[in-house]
């Protein structure tokens, strides 16, 4: 009898809501036979057994681990690793976290930590001040890019890892911290006493007026709270300086909050909008989110830009002004997440993070690039195939298409960095001669007038003649695969000498890589060295000069009538333009 009992109370935890409620109250106040009856009525979940008997096993498989095996184990270590794997097998959204993982979830939420406000890197082997951010502990203790931290709080840190030293440099605001750090340029370490302080990162990391003066330009980096407000403010003071179009950038922007996105799409929208549709398993999430207060402004011409990069949030954003006839979007395809999260607090201040359902944008359709319920027996997803991917129309009758991100009304081409450019950055010598540079140029031009000479870029290469940057091209890669397969089919010996020819010739090419790619590397040295003074939004002012996505964002915002016609009415809905009325 008293088993039956502990069997139904550890059912009772899976049930939510009132149903939990429900499900408690007759526990404690009927005797197990009448539970039982309940339960057949649909109180408790129909899998109730299975997930019973799934967690006695885990739990003896856990208690027997802790006990026996042989070289001890970290219990809580252990679990962690149980949980993760469990999630890992449904989606990479679903994620658990520990008390210790606090700090992380609130940096994704919030864009607030506790900290010097500085990012560090593992640079051959030492941890080196990459990115000091401006006005906070760290730059106003006159730690810069380069920098290396030998000694946080008396403790060596030298040989450790970039994660290790980040949750050492975390904390609390307000809580003392003490650095040894050894100044570029310099080999004796010094102490450096700060105090950690609430760290929040921008969520529009730039905003002005483009050098025509009539195209404003936000960036915006990420979703967290009040992001929306940040942008409300930066389109507002564009305005006030005569801005007459609008470029918003949401490249390289992964999401956040699903509110904050409607609120967005509300600035340039009138209200009373469906803005976007969420539909999960619960009847809770059935939910419908339109613009409730007042635009900003409807009528202004806007460009949304995006790529591979752009995900979630940005994906209703862009997709709902795309699917409104809102914006002209530019760019590349998006990622295609289609999905939204929320977080549930457990125990001992865990957290989870489960996605609860799928949204739709106005037209109707889902951006979900991947079905996570459908993994082969490898564990891997494929992507939506051609034959299942629906065409949907915008608020004006252009045709649109579900299942595959959010495809641009003007695509760009790709960007491919070039193989000597990655090693140059992946081995850090472009940073590393950043900071030689830093310290023999006490100032440089204005952001608008820097450029690199020929004599600076000669020095460069210069500097690279000791140092190891080598890496494969695609043709060599290949030929490697050509002489493996050559070899297997016992043929590799009758074109040996050929072969090693033409790998030769291949590798002296390489040589001439760095005058090949000369503007490429040139525009990237130039912009790792702005950073070092003017910060990142010098950077990403640099950067607009001779952004392909931007130059066609104004091009076509030059031209209004292009903006009418690519936006045009094709075709006249014939229904209502309602988001519920599609399900």
């Amino acid at each position: 009898m008293h088993k039956l009992y502990g069997f139904l109370l550890v059912v009772g935890i899976f049930i939510t809501g009132t149903a939990f409620s429900q499900s408690t109250q007759i526990l404690s106040e009927t005797s197990p036979i009448k539970a039982i009856q309940t339960i057949k009525q649909g109180v408790f979940p129909p899998d109730y057994f299975e997930i019973s008997k799934n967690l006695d096993i885990f739990n003896a498989v856990y208690r027997e681990l802790n006990i026996a095996y042989v070289d001890g184990t970290k219990p809580g270590q252990l679990m962690k690793t149980g949980i993760d794997a469990m999630l890992n097998s449904l989606d990479p959204y679903t994620v658990y976290y520990t008390e210790n993982d606090i700090e992380d979830f609130i940096l994704m939420t919030k864009g607030e930590y506790g900290g010097i406000g500085a990012a560090v890197n593992d640079v051959n082997g030492k941890i080196i001040i990459s990115d000091p951010a401006e006005g906070f502990p760290a730059y106003r203790a006159g730690l810069r890019a380069g920098d290396q931290i030998v000694g946080v709080n008396n403790n060596n840190v030298e040989g450790k890892k970039t994660d290790d030293i980040s949750s050492l440099l975390k904390g609390p605001a307000n809580t003392p911290i003490k650095l040894k750090i050894v100044k570029a340029g310099q080999t004796s370490p010094i102490e450096v006493s700060l105090v950690r302080e609430e760290i929040r990162t921008p969520a529009v990391l730039y905003s002005g007026l483009l050098p025509n003066k009539e195209t404003g330009y936000i960036r915006l980096h990420t979703f967290t709270e009040n992001c929306s407000g940040e942008v409300k403010n930066a389109f507002v003071s564009l305005k006030s300086k005569g801005c007459k179009n609008l470029i918003l950038d949401l490249r390289g922007n992964l999401g956040g909050l699903l509110t904050e996105a409607v609120n967005i799409v509300n600035f340039f929208i009138d209200k009373g909008q469906d803005v976007v549709f969420t539909k999960g398993k619960m009847p809770d999430w059935d939910k419908t989110y339109v613009s409730v207060n007042n635009a900003l402004d409807t009528q202004m011409p806007m460009v949304v830009l995006v790529d591979e990069n752009s995900a979630s949030a940005s994906e209703i954003v862009s997709g709902a002004l795309q699917d409104l006839d809102r914006a002209v979007i530019i760019g590349k395809r998006t990622y295609g997440k289609g999905l939204v999260q929320q977080t549930k607090d457990l125990v001992y201040n865990a957290k989870i993070k489960i996605t609860v359902a799928k949204y739709y944008i106005p037209s109707g359709r889902c951006v979900q690039a991947l079905d996570y319920s459908n993994k082969n027996e490898e564990g891997r997803v494929d992507k939506v195939p051609d034959s299942l991917i629906t065409a949907f129309k915008t608020k004006g009758g252009r045709i649109v298409y579900d299942g595959a991100g959010v495809m641009p009304d003007i695509k760009t081409s790709e960007d491919k960095l070039s193989n000597v450019l990655i090693s140059l950055i992946s081995k850090y010598l472009i940073f590393n001669y950043t900071t030689q540079y830093f310290l023999q140029h006490p100032q440089i031009a204005s952001i608008q007038d820097f450029k690199l000479t020929e004599a600076e870029y000669s020095d460069f290469i210069n500097y690279l003649k000791d140092k190891s940057y080598d890496y494969r091209t695609s043709s060599e890669i290949k030929m490697e695969e050509l002489k493996k397969e050559a070899e297997a089919e016992k043929s590799f010996t009758d074109v040996k000498a050929e072969f090693q020819a033409l790998a030769d010739k291949m590798k002296n090419n390489k040589k001439d890589d760095l005058a090949k790619y000369k503007d490429e590397i040139k525009k990237y040295l130039e912009e790792e060295i702005i950073s070092r003074y003017y910060f990142r939004k010098g950077t990403i002012e640099y950067s607009l000069r001779g952004d392909v996505d931007v130059i066609e964002a104004t091009r076509l915002l030059s031209d209004e009538n292009k903006i009418k016609i690519l936006l045009s009415m094709i075709e006249k809905p014939t229904k209502p333009f309602n988001i519920k009325k599609r399900f």
